[in-house]
């Protein structure tokens, strides 16, 4: 009876955590919609934080992969470039699972989910714990060997979850954008031509990057090719000597600022002054009015 009890505490014990952790997943998968519902993704800023990802030489080297076939070259974007399109497309679920390990085989999932729209990809697969080395097939039984076994076969699966839910014609433009930084065609990502700008003013004319936002009415995180392209000419005007940094960036609204603050500050004080006084002659009358 005691061997009984045992055996069906442990599988009570089981059943409560495995209760738990579905419970826990859930919670978590609930939290994901709702900030995803929340803070929803800018399809422009998306778009070009993915090409500018495609400007950088060591992501367009491992972009795209390409092998014969039927005489023909094949090529596609590789799990590399699919996990930049994931990560900078947002509010993307993707990953590897193993769902169960069994003697000589592992039962793996790899899934993309788009935590917006709710559109899931997901493709369950099975892994054998061998590998085939110098025409022969070796089995594997160190934890580590398997999980990396697992990882490299789901990578294509992944790859595939996450194409199948990032529009087509965005994989197209990342594909093409790598393919001419790879061919020299590219001066760089947006963010670092506009952070080589932001230090040129700031060397060159003393124009900090506030004043900069001030100008153009946002934060330079926001700023697009047009925006740097205007930043450019500002440049090239001031270089030339064609206006000065105070046409474009008036430092006369800062001090009038600074200016209003330190008056609203002293004029409060005063006040606080004045009714001190006023309170202390009030003070003065009523101890002479007693006394009389």
């Amino acid at each position: 009876m005691s061997d009984l009890t045992q055996i069906y505490q442990n599988e009570t014990n089981t059943s409560v955590q495995a209760q738990s952790s579905a419970s826990r997943e859930m919670e978590e998968v609930k939290g994901q919609i709702f900030m995803a519902r929340q803070f929803p993704r800018n399809v422009f800023q998306a778009e070009q934080r993915i090409l500018d990802a495609c400007k950088r030489p060591s992501l367009a080297e491992t972009a795209v992969y390409s092998y014969p076939r039927g005489g023909t070259r094949v090529e596609g974007p590789s799990i590399r470039l699919a996990e930049v399109l994931a990560q900078n497309w947002g509010n993307i679920a993707f990953g590897i699972k193993e769902l169960e390990q069994r003697p000589g085989e592992s039962v793996a999932m790899a899934y993309a989910w788009d935590l917006e729209t709710n559109v899931r990809q997901e493709k369950v697969f099975t892994v054998p714990h061998s590998r085939k080395a110098k025409g022969k097939i070796k089995k594997l039984d160190d934890p580590r060997d398997i999980y990396e076994l697992v990882a490299n076969n789901g990578a294509r699966r992944l790859r595939a979850c996450i194409l199948g839910i990032i529009p087509g014609d965005i994989v197209e433009k990342a594909v093409e954008e790598c393919n001419k930084t790879l061919a020299g065609n590219n001066q760089g990502p947006l963010k670092d031509r506009i952070s080589n700008a932001l230090k040129a003013f700031k060397d060159k004319f003393r124009v900090t990057q506030e004043q900069i936002e001030e100008r153009f009415g946002y934060n330079v995180d926001a700023f697009t090719e047009r925006d740097l392209l205007d930043l450019i000419k500002i440049y090239n005007s001031l270089k030339d000597g064609m206006s000065k940094p105070e046409d474009w960036f008036p430092k006369k609204e800062v001090k009038t600022k600074q200016e209003t603050k330190l008056t609203e500050a002293f004029e409060e004080t005063k006040k606080k002054e004045e009714s001190k006084k006023d309170v202390k002659a009030n003070a003065g009358d009523q101890t002479e009015i007693e006394f009389e």
